[in-house]
């Protein structure tokens, strides 16, 4: 390896291991409706202003049991107008899933910008995961919601 593709492999595996939250004013979620809507673009002062919804659980993907701080999910949808049909939900790796909003909660799942009382970065799935209160109600021990927990959510997009 040439030195300095070592010294930018070494910067950008330092930089990967060490990746800091989201800032507050850094966009972090785009939401897309149907039409000629503007997209709504959410940092975490946004996302913090809606309604603050928390609680523990364990997940499939963690150790142990954690604290998620986040927004319903659906009411950032109806933030950007959508109330009904399917969202596509997608990550950064651009990992997507389709959920039906008629099958979402008032209060789950949440979009979590806060895992154990603190924003998380992209090496602890974050900057937003959708999460299920997995351990509060059997019907998210399912496949269903286990494949519907995006996690590093950067778009969500009506159909």
């Amino acid at each position: 390896m040439r030195p300095t593709l070592a010294i930018l492999a070494v910067a950008l595996s330092g930089s990967l291991s060490s990746a800091p939250a989201a800032r507050a004013s850094e966009v972090l979620l785009t939401v897309t409706a149907a039409g000629d809507a503007a997209p709504v673009q959410l940092d975490l002062e946004a996302l913090s202003a809606m309604t603050r919804v928390e609680f523990d659980t364990t997940t499939p993907w963690t150790d142990g049991k954690h604290h998620f701080t986040g927004v319903p999910l659906k009411e950032v949808l109806a933030s950007a107008g959508i109330t009904e049909g399917t969202v596509r939900a997608v990550a950064l790796n651009d990992y997507a899933v389709d959920l039906p909003v008629a099958e979402l909660d008032d209060a789950a799942p949440i979009i979590a910008y806060h895992l154990d009382g603190q924003p998380f970065g992209i090496r602890q799935k974050g900057p937003l995961w959708i999460v299920y209160p997995f351990d509060e109600d059997s019907r998210y021990q399912s496949e269903t919601a286990y494949g519907r927990s995006v996690w590093q959510l950067n778009r969500l997009l009506a159909k």
